[in-house]
């Protein structure tokens, strides 16, 4: 009779007869007897074995790595096992130890040529890819002078020395505050901008002779501001938006709502979107962020435009679910907050965050959005950041909802906007369109609208009925 166990690493197979164990570092062999008549004989293992498993636990104890095959034959009624080998410098044990130890080195190696080869590539992708899109800019013009759109300023502003980056803003004092001491004080009263950073009330000035435009303009206010300056926008001047949102009474997105306002079908835009928190930027901290358009070359010379040590920049052509993967997950950050204002604890916070990724997915695709999109940067990344990090303007509204504050005392608190809270309502109506049901996204709304508390939300939540898992 013979018995032959081969397990996989770390299994944990059944033991083949009293004196055998599995163990998670493999097979651990015991002096106790075997059935009448057995012994074990120890085959050479079919590779060198890791020397994480070879370890002597007991003087009548070995550990077998999980390459070694283990025979069990009759040979008579006083057979006994073998010993294991008792001297730790059994020529056995020495060479196995040597072939560990090479086994290290040629490891290694791999390791070593692999990333070598991964730097190759870069390398050679970056000289086929360099465009000279930064040397041909000498004008950036920035829309909007709030937090994000004052980050993305000193960003291209120290991308090179010789570019003009001009901020238009509303208020003269910042105007003035950034022009003569270099500091926004409203956003960012302790980092000093560069000083090629230049801010103007004058639309016609900021705009005239620009590579660029940047939008970070909140969204509800962006068709009304876009249509007072479209006089001065020319045609071909690619806009970035940095802005997230949905349009409360269009339903439009950033994308849609540019060329609309300024009553020009082609203007080219590019939409900036993933996981990064202004004062991240401002502060030079890795960053990864994705640009969408449909125009792959645009996206391209956005990219060139923005890349630098600090910041990764990948490209999209789906527009669409960067675009609502960028505007829902407001809505769900609102709703994370809501759990941890009420100290619903860390489950409750996990099952609903993955729930709404769930219904943010239901509605995106059914929008035309790829389900790769919504697993990337813009998606799940920006997820993340938003609904898990205390910087998070939305998840703050929803931690002070939670803990029972009025919402008007909370937004007139604010000096930013949280674009949640008037996405909340369009999210619902997109979602009838599309006919998709979306629970946790519809009780935020209902909680906005004063409709709901976030206590009987959660009941009502809790009691919806049990469903198999899409």
């Amino acid at each position: 009779m013979a018995l032959r166990l081969e397990p996989p690493p770390c299994s944990s197979s059944p033991s083949i007869f009293p004196s055998v164990r599995a163990s998670n570092n493999g097979v651990k062999l015991y002096s106790n007897p075997p059935p009448t008549g057995a012994s074990l004989t120890l085959v050479p293992p079919k590779f060198p074995l890791n020397h994480r498993y070879i370890r002597r636990s007991h003087p009548d104890a070995a550990v077998v790595s999980a390459t070694t095959s283990i025979i069990g034959s009759v040979d008579g009624e006083n057979a006994e096992p073998p010993p294991p080998p008792r001297d730790g410098n059994s020529p056995s044990i020495s060479a196995e130890v040597s072939s560990i130890n090479a086994n290290s080195k040629d490891s290694r190696k791999v390791v070593r040529v692999a990333w070598e080869k991964l730097l190759r590539w870069s390398r050679s992708w970056r000289s086929k890819a360099k465009t000279d899109v930064l040397e041909r800019t000498s004008k950036v013009v920035v829309l909007g002078g709030g937090s994000f759109g004052t980050a993305m300023a000193a960003h291209v502003a120290e991308r090179k020395a010789q570019i003009e980056v001009n901020m238009l803003v509303r208020d003269p004092h910042v105007c003035e505050a950034i022009n003569e001491k270099h500091y926004n004080y409203k956003y960012f009263p302790d980092h000093k901008l560069p000083e090629n950073v230049i801010a103007t009330t004058d639309a016609k000035a900021a705009l005239l002779d620009a590579n660029f435009c940047f939008h970070a303009v909140p969204v509800q206010f962006s068709s009304s501001f876009l249509e007072e300056i479209a006089a001065y926008v020319d045609p071909s001047l690619p806009f970035i938006s940095l802005s997230k949102g949905l349009e409360l009474n269009t339903l439009r997105m950033m994308s849609q709502i540019i060329p609309k306002a300024l009553k020009s079908p082609r203007q080219p835009v590019v939409v900036l979107s993933g996981p990064s928190f202004a004062l991240e930027l401002m502060n030079k901290l890795p960053t990864a962020m994705v640009v969408a358009s449909k125009d792959k070359k645009m996206a391209g010379a956005v990219q060139q435009l923005l890349a630098s040590k600090n910041l990764r920049i990948n490209t999209s052509s789906d527009v669409t679910g960067v675009e609502i993967a960028g505007a829902l997950k407001n809505v769900l950050a609102i709703a994370a907050g809501i759990v941890e204002g009420l100290n619903l604890g860390n489950n409750s916070m996990a099952a609903l965050v993955a729930q709404g990724c769930s219904e943010i997915r239901w509605l995106a695709t059914k929008m035309g959005a790829k389900s790769t999109t919504l697993t990337g940067l813009s998606g799940t990344g920006d997820i993340m950041l938003t609904c898990f990090v205390n910087l998070s303007r939305n998840r703050t509204v929803g931690v002070r909802l939670g803990a029972g504050e009025n919402l008007d005392d909370i937004l007139g608190s604010m000096n930013q906007v949280a674009e949640g809270v008037s996405t909340a309502g369009a999210v619902i109506t997109l979602a009838q369109k599309y006919k998709v049901k979306m629970p946790v996204l519809t009780a935020v709304a209902r909680i906005i609208d004063n409709e709901l508390t976030p206590t009987k939300a959660v009941y009502e939540l809790m009691n919806l009925p049990q469903v198999e898992e899409v």
